[in-house]
């Protein structure tokens, strides 16, 4: 179900055990070659193929594209929501839903920025709503849903406008696909590991990519497609089981 859809009456009519997933991403630069919606273009792929099998039993906010951008900033093009108005944004919009009476709620992560701030709002919205048993807060990565080796990549993790994403954008907007074939791949290191460092985009790469852009095809963007759907639909499949108590047991 697609709440952009519904009138308000459709929506009250649900059950108040329907998951509503809030799919978060950004709108950034990504190197040279990809435009700088690619991670909202990319998770919004994922949400239309998982939407499918589940339209009956979900219930799919808008994507919200605005992210926690602000490493990025040094790029033109790039927007951001600093991370304290991030993480109220993130408050305020899950708190809606609670007002609303929904119980399960996942926020969807298609971009690492959103990682720390995502995590850290749905802390606080468990500390604030402690005396609740029945909410379930969740925020995940879909690319961290435990998509396992890759066969055929080169990389194994995902990196910035890199294999995974120029090979996702290659298989659903390739007419938005620069010069790909001629970036430098860009190493995964971090200095200082494995302490924490503090970092901005330019410290990691100067062009804006990190990893292996050139070597990627939209046949290995539709297998990522197909992995990332599947991890998130697994997911989904685990929200409407749960039994309105422990997570994990």
């Amino acid at each position: 179900m697609n709440l952009l859809e519904m009138t308000w009456p459709e929506v009250a009519k649900l059950s108040r055990d329907t998951p509503v997933v809030i799919p978060v991403a950004a709108l950034e630069q990504h190197g040279h070659h990809l435009p700088v919606f690619t991670d909202s273009m990319l998770l919004g792929e994922i949400v239309r193929r998982v939407s499918i099998p589940f339209a009956d039993r979900v219930l799919f906010a808008p994507l919200m594209w605005l992210g926690n951008s602000d490493h990025h900033l040094e790029f033109p093009g790039t927007m951001s929501a600093p991370p304290r108005a991030y993480l109220d944004l993130l408050n305020g919009m899950a708190e809606n839903f609670l007002q609303h009476g929904f119980r399960r709620i996942l926020f969807l992560n298609g971009h690492g920025g959103n990682d720390v701030p995502g995590k850290q709002a749905v802390f606080e919205l468990r500390q604030r709503h402690r005396s609740r048993a029945d909410m379930l807060w969740l925020f995940a990565t879909y690319w961290s849903l435990g998509t396992g080796p890759m066969e055929g990549f080169e990389q194994q993790e995902m990196g910035h406008a890199c294999e995974w994403e120029t090979s996702m954008i290659q298989r659903i907007h390739p007419e938005l696909v620069k010069d790909y074939a001629f970036a430098q791949p860009v190493a995964f290191t971090m200095p200082f590991a494995p302490a924490a460092q503090g970092w901005i985009t330019r410290d990691r790469s100067e062009p804006g990519h990190i990893g292996s852009p050139h070597l990627a095809t939209p046949e290995k963007g539709e297998r990522l497609f197909a992995r990332f759907a599947s991890d998130v639909g697994g997911l989904l499949q685990r929200i409407i089981a749960w039994d309105g108590r422990s997570w994990n047991g």
